[in-house]
């Protein structure tokens, strides 16, 4: 397979592979020989779903087939700092000009900078924090959460040392906890295989669409003010003569109540129909995805189907037996000579 290897702006080079890799893995260490780089990689490729816009590549089933542009990141190193006197770089084999230089330890930061967690994991952590703060109760971290913690706080700290004392990993925990005091227990996030598996399942992750995936709630009100706007919402719906100015005011107020419900809880949809029968609407169908999304769904929805009219047309010339459609396709035909 025929690679365009990106590696910075002026540094875009070409790689055959053959065969290709089967893993992502096996492909990053292929490039490190090809190319001769070291250390944490990331691989980026161009993807046609998204014109082509850069995404990082988790599996090699994304690849196309014969050619492919990708972009490698790696983990910036620290500047060697031997005195020029005793190592002359134009005096180095080439081969030694191009080797990246070794990483250097240093000492962590005091207090650590806890890195910023992935968007679900965040919003997961700012609502715990929040109950935290009124209640006292600590938050019971589920297993698939507590590795995503675990993997940003070691990335975290590989960047000043890949080899952490015990006092450097307490304090990192001590500065998890008062991030996130939330989180009970810091000693178990010194070591990954000492953490206990919960039965909780993995929040749902946002889509790239979905801009308001979890809001907070509106300001000034809490959940108990929420849930009284919702009983007036569903009073209101069972009117015969519905004011659906005042309906689609208390949806907008009550979105972050239900997207907490429908994302943490994943209800079944019998149990959403009974507590936002608003919800089943078309009129409101249309405002939550809005709200959802920031965009109008029925416009969102014809461009959509815009970009795939030829081919529904040329699917529908194949058909035959549906009553109808012969004549509605030779109207298409003449309108459009």
């Amino acid at each position: 397979m025929l690679l365009r290897i990106i590696l910075g702006d002026d540094n875009i080079r070409k790689v055959t592979l053959d065969p290709l890799p089967d893993t992502v893995e096996g492909l990053m260490t292929c490039l490190k020989i090809k190319l001769g780089i070291s250390g944490e990689m990331v691989i980026q490729y161009q993807d046609p779903e998204f014109n082509m816009e850069l995404c990082n590549l988790s599996n090699m089933t994304d690849l196309p087939k014969d050619k492919a542009t990708l972009k490698v990141l790696t983990k910036a190193t620290e500047p060697d700092h031997t005195d020029s006197s005793t190592l002359d770089s134009e005096s180095m084999p080439s081969s030694c000009e191009d080797s990246p230089s070794t990483s250097q330890t240093r000492q962590l930061p005091h207090p650590f900078p806890i890195p910023t967690f992935a968007y679900d994991v965040e919003l997961r952590l700012r609502s715990a924090n929040e109950v935290f703060a009124k209640k006292g109760e600590v938050f019971e971290t589920p297993k698939e959460m507590k590795s995503d913690l675990l993997d940003k706080l070691a990335e975290a700290i590989f960047v000043y040392t890949p080899y952490p004392t015990r006092d450097e990993i307490d304090a990192v925990a001590q500065a998890l906890v008062e991030k996130h005091p939330c989180l009970k227990d810091p000693g178990n996030y010194n070591n990954k295989r000492s953490s206990s598996p919960t039965k909780s399942k993995k929040l749902k992750k946002a889509k790239k669409s979905e801009v308001n995936f979890l809001p907070g709630h509106p300001e000034g009100k809490n959940e108990n003010d929420l849930e009284n706007e919702r009983a007036l919402l569903i009073s209101e719906v069972k009117k015969r003569n519905i004011d659906w100015t005042l309906v689609d005011k208390m949806m907008d107020n009550t979105y972050s109540l239900r997207r907490k419900e429908i994302v943490k809880d994943e209800p079944l949809v019998a149990h959403v129909q009974e507590r936002w029968p608003a919800l089943f609407f078309v009129r409101q169908i249309e405002l939550e995805f809005t709200r959802l999304t920031s965009m109008k769904l029925r416009e969102s929805f014809l461009a959509g189907l815009d970009q795939y009219l030829d081919c529904f047309l040329e699917l529908f010339k194949t058909k035959s037996g549906i009553p109808g459609l012969s004549s509605l396709l030779r109207q298409l035909d003449n309108s459009h000579p």
